[in-house]
C-alpha cells in the first residue's frame, strides 16, 4: 500500500473519531505549537512513517490529535515514549491497561488513548490521565462542601485549579467542535475562576512598613 494510500486511510480514521470539522488558520497555528508532524518526527526518531501510520490504523499507536488544512498529521512529541517505557509496541496495551485495577476502566482509557483525543493533557501518561481525573473530580466537587465559600475553602480550590492547569494546555476552537461543546479549561479551570475569584494576600501575612 503507498504511502498516499496510508496518508487518505488514516485521514478517514481521524475524521471518523473527531467528525469533520474545518481547521481554521488559528486552529492550524495551534495545532503546530503544541504538536509536531508525524513525518517530521519519525524522521528524528529514525522511524517509518508508514510503519507508524498502520500502527495506527491497527489500534497500537494513538491516532494524531490533529490533522492540519494542509494534511499534516500533528502527534504529541512523545508519540513513542509509553511505548518504549512498555519495552515496545508489543507490549504497550498490557502494560498500559495494567495501570487500571478495573478492568472495564482500563479498556475504556486504552480505548481513549488510542482514540487521539487526549489532548487534554500536555503530556499523556496513565498518571497525568488518573490524576486529571481526580483533578476535575475534586473541582466539581468543591462547590458542594460544607465550608464552600470560606477563604480556606476558596484557597484549596484554587489551588486544586492550579495544578489543573499545569496540566492541560490551552485548547483551540476546533477543540470545542469535536467535543460538542465547552471543554475541561472551560468548565474547571476558566469558569471556576471567574465564579470563585482568588482569595486577596491575607493583611497579616504582609510586612510592616517602616518608617
Amino acid at each position: 500500500m503507498s504511502d498516499t494510500d496510508l496518508k487518505e486511510r488514516l485521514a478517514d480514521r481521524f475524521r471518523e473519531v473527531n467528525g469533520d470539522h474545518p481547521m481554521t488558520a488559528a486552529d492550524d497555528a495551534y495545532a503546530t505549537a503544541w504538536y509536531t508532524d508525524l513525518e517530521g518526527l519519525c524522521r528524528a526518531a529514525g522511524r517509518d512513517a508508514d510503519e507508524v501510520r498502520r500502527l495506527m490504523l491497527e489500534g497500537r499507536l494513538p491516532l494524531p490529535g490533529y490533522l492540519r488544512s494542509d494534511g499534516a498529521e500533528m502527534v504529541p512529541a512523545d508519540l513513542f515514549g509509553l511505548a518504549d517505557q512498555a519495552g515496545g509496541v508489543d507490549a504497550l496495551e498490557g502494560w498500559f491497561r495494567a495501570h487500571w485495577d478495573d478492568e472495564t476502566t482500563a479498556g475504556q482509557e486504552w480505548s481513549a488513548y488510542l482514540s487521539g483525543q487526549y489532548v487534554c493533557l500536555r503530556s499523556v501518561t496513565p498518571s497525568t490521565i488518573q490524576y486529571k481525573d481526580a483533578l476535575v473530580a475534586a473541582i466539581e466537587a468543591a462547590p458542594g462542601e460544607p465550608d464552600a465559600g470560606t477563604p480556606a475553602w476558596t484557597r484549596r480550590l484554587h489551588a486544586l485549579v492550579d495544578e489543573l492547569d499545569a496540566l492541560e494546555p490551552p485548547f483551540t476552537a476546533y477543540d470545542r467542535l469535536r467535543f460538542g461543546g465547552p471543554v475541561s479549561r472551560d468548565l474547571c479551570i476558566d469558569a471556576m475562576r471567574a465564579r470563585y475569584p482568588r482569595p486577596a494576600p491575607d493583611p497579616a501575612g504582609a510586612r510592616p512598613v517602616r518608617a
